[in-house]
């Protein structure tokens, strides 16, 4: 109800753009007044299934497959994950990026490496505790945000071990706390200014009137690397 009446609002302010964005990445219904606008509409981190406007999103099978394989790089096969809400699609992406570098390595994938969160810090030690009780426990775990990543390290220091010395960690989405926790974390970023920069651009050269379809542009989530990870340690 409040869409529609803030954006004749600001219309008819005289407003020569519109950005509409959504806090999680995801496929929208837009609503019908976006249809009806004559000025030029840009989607940032959502996109709609009949491609109408030009959309920008983060690339987050490609990320999950990076963090993946940069553990691959250090020697880790025993790669575990620990993922966000499933009904998320930047979940469902980043298992997706998982897989697919296990199986671009001939990694087999092992579904009681894979642990659900819910993106939460409480989560994260939960799982980790789950993961950390396998019989074979992984040496390397992928944290799909980097609030999952604070629970892994309470949970991992609780047990005694140390990071990266004993088990490597990656993130996912850069938050600022990532540099400050011991040892700093490695993870990939989330690129919101990257995003909204290709938006701004995209206005700059406005969409051509009545233009049927614009394909989703997604940006990479370049990974950020720190002092979570090293090679596998060796048994004594």
């Amino acid at each position: 109800v409040m869409e529609p009446r803030a954006i004749s609002a600001l219309t008819r302010r005289g407003i020569s753009a519109l950005i509409y964005m959504t806090i999680f990445t995801r496929e929208i219904t837009a609503p019908d007044f976006l249809y009806s606008l004559d000025i030029p509409v840009i989607l940032l981190n959502c996109y709609t299934a009949d491609y109408a406007f030009p959309a920008v999103v983060p690339s987050e099978i490609a990320g999950g497959q990076s963090a993946t394989r940069h553990l691959i790089a250090h020697g880790h096969r025993r790669i575990a994950t620990i993922t966000g809400e499933p009904w998320m699609q930047a979940a469902q992406d980043r298992l997706k990026g998982y897989r697919r570098a296990l199986a671009t390595a001939d990694i087999p994938f092992d579904p009681e490496l894979v642990v659900e969160g819910d993106w939460s810090a409480s989560a994260g030690y939960a799982a980790t505790v789950k993961l950390l009780g396998l019989k074979e426990r992984p040496t390397a775990i992928f944290c799909q945000n980097d609030r999952t990543a604070i629970g892994c390290y309470e949970a991992l220091k609780e047990a005694g071990l140390h990071i990266p010395q004993d088990i490597s960690v990656v993130g996912y989405d850069d938050e600022e706390i990532a540099r400050h926790l011991f040892p700093p974390l490695t993870t990939s970023i989330l690129p919101h200014l990257a995003m909204g920069q290709w938006a701004i651009e995209q206005l700059e050269t406005p969409p051509t009137p009545g233009r049927g379809r614009y394909p989703i542009t997604k940006l990479e989530c370049p990974l950020v690397e720190r002092e979570s990870v090293a090679g596998v340690k060796l048994p004594t």
